[in-house]
């Protein structure tokens, strides 16, 4: 079997593969990447808008159809499927309008007299590696900022993902983009090392796991090249005395349940204070409960699969082994024994930390839940991670939530609101979940030459 192939997650069954990418193909692509950089780094500003704002007219009017085919690939619930496609037209049309004055020229100040300005320009071909999680949006984020930059993209998606990743090149081509300017390649990772190896290639941005994230900045350092690295999280979901329960608990549930769980800024262990512990407790467990678990194609499905059935094991035997160690299970805990990648949503407490659910991120639909008995104890648990994604605080004293914000190691804090994301939010983090920010007018910074004009008096 191919190594890139459709698998409906929702049944197991195999429904196309597609063969992987000869190395003459390989340079092929590289080579028109390049070609095309040379061109579109010296388009009018005008062009590089128009090209984006057409792009995020095709995915408006392709709604329906793009959604059903992450729902078919990776199992992603249709209302989420197509909300994910409105977030991505959103990035577009956002760099469209703001990308012109993202460039604008900065002017210094020179203490010894004459002018000095700063130029943005494009730096050349980059390589994307994106996971199967958000089909679109992860490639979005990295593609909408670099083409407006006047960089131009080779695009690695999952092996899971290629009829995603194939409507996404149509796009393009059918928006008009210049030949070149965004190719999808079907490279093995041997042939994706090869690529950040060509001098012709300028930076490459991963999102994906640690295990791939060392990997490829490995490759990218011995031949010094730009990198921008959005890997796991273990994010914390605080709630403090003075939060509004009900509404902690909603966000609770789709911060940590949407997308099956399969987020890597999901809110994975959510710590409650003492003073209203169980009676979030109680308020959570019934959310949890009664969500629809089912067919993703159902418009009210809230959870579907897994995005495999190694994901779905992998995630299983995290859970059975803090359940061996003494963690107590609150709800779920187990496979669902039917075709397909099924996992109950499931909520743990006693996870202590011998167990690998302590300091592993859970890929799923898995809820870990810990008391604190101060609010001293609740940002030391949340900073005790390897991760520093994001996290969100739950509070109705707006000072005490600042002030929780200000001591969290993460890159991103959400207060009141289940954790999300935004056009013109930056989205990254620090420690092991990764290097720089994508989003925003940060999203814009990672992969320009900042040029300097200076002239004397």
């Amino acid at each position: 079997m191919s190594l890139y192939a459709v698998t409906n997650p929702a049944t197991g069954e195999h429904i196309k593969s597609y063969p992987t990418a000869t190395d003459a193909e390989i340079t092929a692509a590289v080579t028109a990447a390049d070609a095309a950089f040379k061109v579109w780094n010296k388009t009018e500003l005008a062009e590089r808008v128009k090209l984006l704002g057409r792009v995020a007219e095709l995915y408006t009017e392709r709604r329906d159809e793009l959604a059903a085919i992450v729902t078919r690939e990776m199992g992603k619930p249709i209302f989420q499927a197509q909300i994910e496609v409105d977030i991505v037209a959103s990035i577009y049309r956002y760099y469209a309008d703001n990308g012109p004055s993202f460039l604008e020229d900065e002017d210094i100040d020179v203490v010894a007299g004459g002018t000095a300005i700063v130029r943005k320009e494009g730096l050349g071909v980059l390589l994307g590696i994106m996971p199967w999680n958000f089909p679109y949006y992860q490639v979005a984020r990295f593609a909408a900022p670099n083409l407006m930059n006047g960089n131009t993209i080779l695009l690695k998606h999952a092996p899971q993902c290629p009829e995603s990743a194939l409507a996404m090149e149509q796009i393009f081509r059918d928006a008009g983009a210049p030949e070149g300017a965004y190719v999808n390649i079907f490279a093995t990772n041997e042939q994706a090392a090869g690529i950040i190896a060509d001098p012709r290639v300028q930076g490459v941005s991963l999102t994906g796991s640690e295990r791939a994230g060392s990997a490829v900045a490995e490759i990218a350092g011995r031949n010094l090249k730009k990198v921008v690295l959005e890997l796991g999280g273990s994010d914390p979901f605080l709630v403090l005395d003075s939060a509004d329960i009900d509404q902690a608990a909603t966000h609770a549930l789709f911060g940590r349940f949407g997308n099956t769980g399969q987020a890597c800024n999901a809110a994975k262990r959510i710590i409650v204070a003492d003073a209203v512990y169980d009676e979030f407790v109680e308020k959570f467990i019934g959310a949890v409960t009664s969500v629809k678990v089912g067919d993703p194609t159902e418009a009210d499905t809230f959870m579907g699969p897994l995005s495999s059935s190694a994901a779905r094991d992998g995630l299983a035997a995290q859970v059975d082994d803090a359940i061996a160690k003494g963690a107590t299970v609150l709800t779920g805990g187990a496979t669902l024994e039917q075709p397909g990648a099924w996992y109950q949503p499931t909520v743990l407490t006693g996870v202590t930390e011998d167990m690998r659910a302590f300091s592993e991120e859970l890929f799923g639909p898995v809820a870990v839940l810990y008391r604190a008995s101060s609010e001293d104890d609740a940002v030391e648990l949340a900073n005790n991670s390897v991760y520093g994604l994001g996290a969100v605080i739950q509070s109705t004293d707006p000072a005490k939530a600042q002030a929780i914000a200000a001591r969290l190691d993460a890159g991103m804090v959400y207060i009141n609101e289940a954790p999300g994301t935004a056009p013109e939010l930056p989205f990254g983090g620090i420690k092991r979940s990764g290097v720089g920010r994508e989003l925003g007018k940060y999203g814009m910074d990672e992969f320009v030459n900042r040029k300097l004009i200076r002239t004397g008096k």
